[in-house]
C-alpha cells in the first residue's frame, strides 16, 4: 500500500509557478564612503589630515578601511584618537586653529575671545581646542568664553584629556562634513571653519 499525501496540495490561482525573489541591491550609507575605501592609501591619509593633523591617526584610520559603514568608520576614528600619545596630541594641537567668532561679532567680544586664548596658552602652552558644531551661531560667544573660563580651573593633566576628547569629537564632525559632501574634512556640517 502506498501512501499519498494526508494534506490537500494548495496553489495560489494568480500566481504561474515561479515566484520573483526581490534583487538585493547593497546601497552605500554614504556615497562619499566608497570613494573614501577606494581611494589611494596616501590620498586617504591626505583626506585624514585635513580632519585631524595627526599623521598617527590618520594612517592608523586610513590602514584599516575598507569600512562597511559610516558608523564603523567614525568608531575607528574614535578609537584611533583615543589611542594618540602626548606626542601626537601636542602634533594635533599646534595645527590646529582658533575657534573663531562670526565677523559680525561686535569688538569687544572679539577682544575678549583674544584675552581668555591668551590666558589659556599661557597656562597649557598649546591652543584651546572645544567642538561646537551643535552650537548655534548666535551661542558661539558664550559658549566659547564658558569653555574656556571652565578649563582654565583645570590642572595640566585634565586638561590633556578634555583637549584630546575635543580633538577626537572635532575629528568625527569634519569627518561627517566630508561625507556629506563638504569636499574636505575641514569644513564642519554648518559650513564653518574648523574647530567651529
Amino acid at each position: 500500500m502506498t501512501r499519498g499525501s494526508t494534506l490537500p496540495a494548495h496553489r495560489l490561482p494568480h500566481l504561474t509557478g515561479r515566484l520573483p525573489i526581490p534583487a538585493q541591491t547593497r546601497t552605500s550609507p554614504a556615497p562619499l564612503l566608497d570613494a573614501f575605501n577606494a581611494a589611494p592609501p596616501e590620498e586617504a591619509h591626505e583626506t585624514l589630515l585635513t580632519c585631524l593633523s595627526s599623521p598617527c591617526w590618520a594612517r592608523r584610520v586610513a590602514d584599516h578601511r575598507p569600512y562597511p559603514t559610516v558608523e564603523a568608520l567614525l568608531a575607528a576614528s574614535d578609537e584611533a584618537a583615543y589611542d594618540l600619545t602626548a606626542a601626537d596630541l601636542a602634533e594635533a594641537l599646534a595645527a590646529e586653529p582658533l575657534p573663531t567668532l562670526p565677523a559680525d561679532a561686535y569688538e569687544a567680544a572679539h577682544l575678549a575671545l583674544d584675552a581668555a586664548h591668551a590666558a589659556y596658552e599661557a597656562r597649557f602652552g598649546h591652543v584651546f581646542v572645544i567642538c561646537l558644531h551643535e552650537v548655534a551661531q548666535e551661542e558661539l560667544l558664550d559658549f566659547t568664553l564658558e569653555g574656556i573660563r571652565s578649563r582654565l580651573t583645570n590642572d595640566p593633566e585634565e586638561e590633556r584629556v578634555v583637549a584630546a576628547d575635543e580633538l577626537r569629537r572635532l575629528a568625527r564632525g569634519r569627518l561627517v562634513a566630508y561625507l556629506r559632501g563638504a569636499g574636505n574634512c575641514a569644513t564642519s556640517p554648518n559650513g564653518a571653519a574648523p574647530g567651529t
